[in-house]
């Protein structure tokens, strides 16, 4: 027999409320915010191995013209094994030692990069050369890629720490998903300014 819609109603209204009460404290948002943070760190990551690997095509190219700079053309080879050599992965976001030596890593690189660039101001054939010019302009357009996503990955993260700390998905995030605050990139002092690109008009 089938119960009475009047004694069913408060059953239905119980569930609904429980239902309510669950969504609204972090079931669904701290993971959904932990995801997107996550999505955009993969765009960081992503940005910085498209610079990667740029950098032997750009060695290569400048290399016949500039033997006098071969120090600087192997300083950058070298930064661009040790960046590549520090990964952080999804799971280490809240770990601010493994986002700091991924920061610094990047950073030495962006800094290399940027004196070879201006090394080549001397090479007025190198600064001429159509290969060299679309390479340095695929580096700019990829450092302006690296800020964007940066950028993005940063506001993820404020928004993820934001949810696990207010309420009501601070229930949520602390009972149930044991959430900790993710930690934002922080390039090093002067790492946030793009290699400079010369010979352009």
């Amino acid at each position: 027999m089938r119960p009475a819609l009047p004694k069913l109603f408060p059953r239905l209204l119980i569930a609904a409320l429980a239902a309510g009460l669950l969504s609204a404290c972090g079931i669904n948002s701290v993971p959904t915010a932990e995801e997107n943070a996550k999505a955009r760190w993969a765009d960081v990551e992503a940005a910085y191995q498209r610079r990667a690997d740029l950098i032997p095509n750009l060695a290569n190219t400048a290399e016949r013209y500039a033997e006098q700079e071969r120090n600087v053309l192997t300083e950058v080879t070298e930064a661009r094994a040790r960046a590549t050599s520090v990964q952080v992965n999804a799971d280490d976001l809240d770990n601010p030692q493994a986002l700091q030596n991924f920061a610094q890593a990047q950073g030495q690189l962006g800094q290399s990069l940027g004196r070879l660039l201006a090394s080549f101001e001397a090479y007025p054939d190198l600064k001429s050369n159509q290969n060299f010019l679309a390479l340095q302009n695929e580096l700019e357009r990829t450092e302006n890629r690296i800020n964007i996503a940066r950028r993005d990955y940063n506001e993820a993260v404020r928004e993820y720490n934001t949810t696990i700390r207010t309420f009501p998905d601070i229930i949520g995030a602390k009972i149930i998903h044991g959430a900790e605050p993710l930690v934002p990139f922080e390039a090093d002092a002067g790492a946030e300014k793009a290699p400079e690109v010369f010979g352009k008009s």
